[in-house]
């Protein structure tokens, strides 16, 4: 098939365990770019989140970040599709979260905003090296949350909470997406959930991206691994789950690759775009 763009997730995709990027993973995105692939990162982090040598890729101007809530085209500094939550479901989650045993915090303004007596427990729910240093970059603490986004008035991107208790994360997951319909919810890491607006999927930010660029979805290669990871998979012409990825995800992809330490992504890319390994 001839692949004009590739849409890949990060964290368990196409970063390895220690978040670097897997230089068989670097040889075979730069290898697509020069066959003139579009190459768009696909992720839950913001725009600064994602790793410099990726924002510097050729063929890399335009992102889906905040899963799904932003299509960004980094050379025009515009969003091509947005999708955010409004100030009145984020308080009414907060009041919500308030009341269970977790951590939990939002990115807004391309930002993110933490509660300051949450920022000083996360070492307490966050049980990755990788994920708590980014945590710590990308994250302002603030006084009260609530108040601090009833202040400013203005959508938020995305809402997440972390818990220590796995069997309470999934019982939460179904429990958020009844009662906080106008959201869509999903989780990248095994220990945490992501609250979106309804409209704010790594697939739905695709079809507009595509739309824009006259690129039919037929000819998107996507990858990734995580809940909100399956929208971008069920819509590219071939969704590819990484070995490692969750099982919701392996069985709505095309092709289960082999996994994110085993550099799963260049593999896809050579099996699907006949890119050898020179």
């Amino acid at each position: 098939m001839p692949v004009k763009l590739i849409a890949f997730d990060l964290d368990g995709t196409l970063l390895d365990e220690r978040k670097n990027i897997p230089e068989e993973n670097m040889q075979a995105l730069l290898a697509a770019a020069q066959a003139g692939t579009l190459l768009v990162p696909a992720t839950g982090r913001i725009f600064t989140g994602i790793p410099e040598t990726l924002r510097q890729l050729p063929g890399s101007r335009f992102f889906i970040t905040i899963n799904g809530a932003y299509a960004y085209d980094a050379v025009d500094d515009r969003n091509l599709y947005t999708s955010e939550l409004s100030v009145d479901t984020c308080l009414r989650l907060i009041d919500y979260m308030d009341r269970l045993p977790v951590f939990y915090d939002c990115y807004q303004d391309n930002w993110g905003y933490i509660t300051r007596s949450m920022f000083q427990r996360a070492g307490d729910f966050i049980p990755d090296p990788g994920i708590m240093k980014l945590m710590r970059e990308l994250r302002t603490p603030v006084d009260d949350l609530a108040e601090t986004l009833r202040q400013k008035g203005r959508p938020v991107q995305k809402m997440q909470m972390h818990f220590q208790d796995l069997a309470e994360r999934d019982r939460q997951m179904k429990l958020v997406a009844e009662r906080f319909p106008e959201t869509a919810v999903s989780y990248s890491l095994p220990w945490n959930i992501e609250i979106n607006s309804a409209g704010a999927t790594k697939g739905q930010a695709l079809k507009a991206l595509c739309l824009a660029l006259g690129i039919d979805l037929a000819d998107v290669l996507a990858f990734g691994d995580g809940t909100n990871d399956l929208d971008l998979i069920r819509t590219a012409g071939i969704g590819v789950a990484m070995g490692n990825g969750a099982e919701e995800v392996k069985a709505a992809a095309d092709w289960i690759a082999p996994s994110n330490e085993e550099s799963g992504v260049a593999a896809g890319i050579r099996k699907f775009m006949g890119i050898d390994r020179s």
